[in-house]
Parts: C-alpha cells; structure tokens; sequence
C-alpha cells in the first residue's frame, strides 16, 4: 500500500472504498452504471450564479452551460467521459460548469450517442454534427475551444482528426483529463498502475471497448486517436494522474502529438487519480488543475 504524500487525496481513496459494492454483488449493467453516474452528477453544486439549459446542435442534444463572468462570443463544447458506454450532460455537469468558469467562457456538453446501442462511429458522428452546428451557427473558430475526459477525451482527439479530414477549420485549442485514446489498452500502465488506480481497469475498460466498437477495428484512428495523424491539428493540452491505468495512453498521445509538430503540453500530475478533476470540492490538486487548465484555454480563446 502506497503512502500519499496528498492526505486529501488518500482521503478520496477513502471515499472510493467505501462505495465499492459488497463481494459477490451483481455487476449492474449499462442502465444501472448509467442512472448511477447521473445521479452523482446531479448531486453536485454548481458555480454561484451559473446556469444550465437543454439544446440541440445539429441534430444532437445537449446542455448549455453559462457560468457568471462569461466572455461574449466564447464556446467550451464539452465531450463527457463514461468509457462510451455511459455519462451524460447530468453526470458531468458541475465540472463542465467549474471548467467554463475557469475559462470564462459557455460551455455546450454534448448528450452523444452510447454502445453498445450505438456502436463506433457514432459518437463521433454527433461531435462531428454538434461542432459544424456551432460554426453553423456563428461561432468563430478562434473563440472556440473543444475538452473532454476520459473517453470524451479521446473522443475530443478523434474530433480532431475528423475536421482535418473533412477539411473544418481547427478550434482555439483542445483540452483532453485523462484521454482514453488507445481502445487496444496496450500501454504499459494497464498493467502497472493495476494496484494504484481505485477507479478503472483493464477488464472493465475491454468490455466497454468491446460494447462500443461492436467487432470493428480498434485501431481505427477514429476510435483509437493514437494512431492518427495529427499534423495540422491546433493546440493541445492534457492533463493526466499518475496513479491511473491511462497514464500510458496520455504520454503517447502527446508523443504523436509532438512527432505531427503539434503544440502540445502534458501535465501529469503526481498521486492524482482517473479525471482527479471532478474532485474539485475536496481536492485542492483538483482545483489548480481546472485553474489551470482554464487560464490555458483563456488565453487561447484570446
């Protein structure tokens, strides 16, 4: 057992254990995991005087998120994490609203399509069809920045790609917490932060794979970001814990990153765990990453 120098991050830890079900428990499925991460979502506090609403981009819903102190003419479209499998709007929105308020800017998260109901590509499809939207609708590429978590940051990376391919102007810039941007699970950390990282794991993480890509390759660069060429692609920053089992796909996100000549910057950030971010009420790591991670997208934003 490791001892952490962060006594609020072995506090978390804590707080994990004690919500792990008993031994021998049901696994619940995609319905249950998903009502559960809504209603932990829901649970949160959001900024004082900020907002939500519902929206529609393109065909696909969403939220709106629009913190006090939010620059005119600024868009965060927000790509949740949930392994492509759950997650929402509601289940990120208090750390989709801390995020804009740290970049003073509106927020849209977008409620895209899920697997294993929706294989592979279409949630890349509805972030595709949400982003045309808001250039549609007037946007200013230069005023707009894309992020998402886990899963959604990996989606976020493969949002990337797709507007090279068809030719779309790139965002501001792209902010990525703990990417799942390689669906093979093949980086080194899958095997060794097995014993540190409270939240997610190999097994778990090829069964969503699986439920998600529906038996196509998972070495498609639209799935897998990692394996795409990003040159050409606006700036990027990640922000990853060293305790999680994607640590690996973070480092050579940025490495790709960095061989397609892409401004890059990868902050790995000691002791903290899968998307430390949402701790945000009882992690001061927490905090000063979305702090952050804010002042780099706002003065990307310009």
């Amino acid at each position: 057992m490791a001892n952490w120098k962060d006594p609020e991050i072995a506090g978390v830890r804590a707080i994990l254990a004690a919500r792990q079900p008993e031994p021998g428990a049901p696994t619940p499925g995609f319905p249950e995991r998903r009502a559960a991460m809504d209603a932990l979502g829901e649970k949160g506090a959001l900024p004082v005087g900020c907002y939500h609403e519902p929206v529609t981009l393109g065909g696909v819903r969403g939220e709106r998120v629009v913190p006090q102190g939010a620059a005119p003419g600024r868009t965060m479209l927000y790509l949740h994490g949930g392994a492509y499998t759950m997650g929402s709007p509601r289940s990120h929105r208090p750390l989709v609203a801390r995020l804009a308020e740290a970049a003073r800017t509106v927020a849209v998260a977008v409620d895209y399509r899920l697997g294993p109901e929706h294989r592979f590509p279409a949630a890349v499809d509805d972030a595709l069809a949400a982003y045309r939207a808001l250039l549609d609708g007037g946007a200013e590429p230069e005023r707009l920045v894309v992020a998402g978590d886990s899963a959604g940051g990996g989606l976020a990376m493969a949002l990337a790609l797709a507007l090279k391919r068809d030719g779309l102007p790139q965002p501001a810039g792209w902010f990525v917490m703990s990417p799942w941007a390689d669906l093979t699970q093949s980086g080194a950390s899958y095997a060794s932060k097995t014993a540190t990282d409270p939240t997610i794991n190999k097994p778990r993480l090829d069964e969503n794979a699986r439920a998600y890509l529906g038996g196509l390759d998972p070495r498609d660069p639209l799935a897998s970001p990692v394996f795409g060429d990003f040159e050409g692609v606006s700036p990027v920053l990640i922000q990853v814990g060293s305790e999680e089992a994607l640590l690996s796909d973070s480092v050579t996100l940025a490495d790709v990153l960095a061989h397609a000549r892409v401004a890059v910057r990868l902050e790995v950030w000691p002791e903290m765990i899968h998307v430390f971010h949402a701790w945000g009420p009882v992690l001061q790591a927490a905090r000063r990453a979305v702090a952050d991670a804010g002042a780099w997208m706002d003065a990307r934003l310009g």
